[in-house]
């Protein structure tokens, strides 16, 4: 167990960020950060490899990008249950999010798994 604070033991599993970011969202609201928070993902592009990414979160919930290998997936909530998403050669588009059974949180083909910070 790690301690995100000296009241909130959680477990070492990536709780810890999980749980600092929905107290920061408590705390802030959906105001957007100072610096864009960078977390490391694992990401996968249809039925492709995992490999290594990265989350830009601009508003926790609101607006995020992905990098995966130099490419860019910007998303976008709505704040009602809507999200879009902006790729290279690519507009706006509207996508649908789900999870799965192996906790990956997906947008029409673009996945991500680790500790995100969506909520």
């Amino acid at each position: 167990m790690v301690t995100a604070s000296p009241t909130f033991p959680v477990p070492t599993h990536g709780g810890a960020l999980r749980l600092s970011l929905a107290v920061g969202l408590v705390v802030l609201g959906a105001a957007s950060l100072a610096a864009p928070l960078s977390i490391p993902l694992e990401c996968r592009l249809g039925e492709g490899p995992w490999r290594h990414c990265s989350m830009q979160v601009e508003q926790i919930g609101i607006h995020w990008t992905l990098v995966v290998e130099g490419e860019r997936y910007e998303f976008r909530h709505d704040g009602r249950g809507s999200v879009r998403m902006l790729s290279s050669g690519e507009g706006w588009r509207p996508v649908s999010s789900r999870w799965n059974e192996d906790t990956s949180l997906c947008w029409d083909g673009v996945c991500a798994r680790g500790d995100i910070p969506l909520d």
